[in-house]
């Protein structure tokens, strides 16, 4: 059973008001798996995995036109882990790194084969990266708690309940 709230949040970038509609579950639901969780990424060939173990530190969606252009889609859905969570890797992959808006280094991994990405890791994000949630084939991964670039989203998207990101 959900429990369900609306806030009134007024933003900086307009003066009208908002309601944001947050969905939290009751105890259990919804709720991230316990410390001990190892969780597996995938290419789409299978052809390079990841074993994590442990949860995320944060899970999020991003609009930037370089995630666009990386997923081919509207926007990136991932999941940062601390680099001690990676615990195992399997497969070849192959690395592309370039400079953010921020001035930092952000490096893409994929499978050599398909050309999935299957993990990120960038300068600002120190011994963390950042892996691709759909490469997890988990349909119960905790949403997004922020949507960065908001800006560059595309007009038709609406991710309930995430709050967006403060523009840069």
């Amino acid at each position: 059973m959900m429990a369900i709230a609306y806030l009134k949040v007024r933003t900086s970038q307009r003066s009208k008001n908002l309601y944001l509609r947050i969905e939290r579950a009751r105890a259990g639901s919804h709720q991230m798996h316990s410390s001990k969780t190892k969780r597996t990424a995938t290419c789409s060939c299978r052809s390079v995995e990841l074993v994590l173990a442990g949860e995320p530190r944060s899970v999020y969606a991003c609009s930037c036109l370089e995630c666009q252009r990386c997923t081919g889609t509207a926007f990136s859905y991932r999941a940062i882990y601390a680099g001690s969570a990676l615990v195992g890797q399997k497969g070849e992959t192959r690395s592309w790194r370039r400079t953010g808006s921020s001035g930092q280094w952000l490096e893409q991994t994929f499978c050599t084969t398909c050309g999935s990405v299957v993990f990120m890791r960038a300068e600002g994000l120190k011994d963390a990266l950042s892996v691709s949630i759909g490469c997890l084939e988990d349909p119960e991964f905790p949403p997004p708690i922020m949507l960065h670039w908001p800006h560059r989203k595309h007009k038709w998207l609406c991710l309930e309940g995430v709050p967006e990101a403060a523009a840069v």
